[in-house]
């Protein structure tokens, strides 16, 4: 039995990764963890339903998009950009971390989760959330169905829920030019 492989690349976290010969029905996650060594993003249910596994399509037209890794094949994101969650905080030429990013800094403030396992989806779409509302700010009175439906289909196993959803709503509270009166 032989494996169909293809050339990929692609801009991974800033960086031109490839062309790499992976097999033609490789999942995206797996991609991630085996080939580039990026473990962050989690494999949860394996249906999409959980996005424990998303990361972030920097799309050139819709500007950030999040995608579930492990329904969608390495090679949709041919010649793309994404983000994953080793992506997001700023790190020294050493690779050690040195600043969080608000996102990541909120949820430690409000403790904001539990086993963990879950968070880097979170990360991921509160991130897009706020990419989104720099460009087009959100009424207050809106804030809260905002952050509901667009958490929604995350899904945490230790019911973390609140504290998630209430540090999403005290960084975009305390962020200027996100919430329109």
């Amino acid at each position: 039995m032989t494996l169909d492989l293809r050339p990929l690349s692609m801009t991974v976290n800033g960086k031109v990764v490839g062309p790499i010969e992976v097999p033609d029905d490789l999942m995206m996650i797996d991609f991630l963890h085996e080939y580039l060594n990026l473990t962050g993003s989690r494999f949860g249910c394996g249906q999409g339903i959980c996005y424990a596994c998303a990361i972030i399509l920097d799309d050139p037209v819709q500007g950030a998009v999040e995608i579930r890794t492990c329904i969608t094949g390495a090679h949709f994101f041919a010649g793309k950009s994404v983000r994953t969650i080793e992506g997001h905080a700023e790190r020294d030429a050493a690779g050690n971390v040195v600043q969080l990013t608000n996102v990541q800094q909120a949820f430690i403030e409000h403790f904001a989760f539990q086993c963990g396992y879950c968070t880097p989806g979170f990360v991921t779409g509160t991130t897009v959330l706020i990419e989104r509302l720099r460009k087009s700010p959100v009424p207050r009175a809106d804030l809260q169905t905002m952050i509901e439906t667009t958490l929604a289909p995350h899904i945490c196993r230790c019911t973390g829920y609140v504290r998630y959803y209430q540090a999403v709503q005290a960084l975009i509270l305390n962020t200027p030019g996100l919430v329109s009166d």
